[in-house]
């Protein structure tokens, strides 16, 4: 019990560390469940329509291009500006 207790424990660390040290989302490639996991303030619903937005206009030339979504103002892109970025399509 022991030994489960403490392989648990590290293996909740390893996946805290990940996520910590893994950097800005792509606004412009990441999925709806990442985006939902990433942007305080949004959930599946908003995550979809970040994706439905970027499918019908293209993609995001800034990270303030995101409060052009419904239902998601300048308050949530800058509470979250840290944890996102835009990298631009190849063309």
């Amino acid at each position: 019990m022991k030994l489960l207790t403490t392989i648990l424990s590290v293996t909740f660390c390893l996946l805290l560390c990940a996520r910590v040290f893994a950097g800005p989302v792509d606004i412009n490639s990441a999925d709806a469940a990442t985006l939902a996991e990433t942007i305080d303030g949004v959930g599946e619903r908003k995550a979809m329509a970040i994706i439905e937005h970027r499918e019908t206009h293209g993609p995001f030339l800034t990270v303030d291009e995101l409060a052009g979504v419904k239902g998601i103002g300048e308050k949530t892109v800058e509470r979250n500006r840290e944890k996102l970025t835009v990298v631009k399509p190849a063309r």
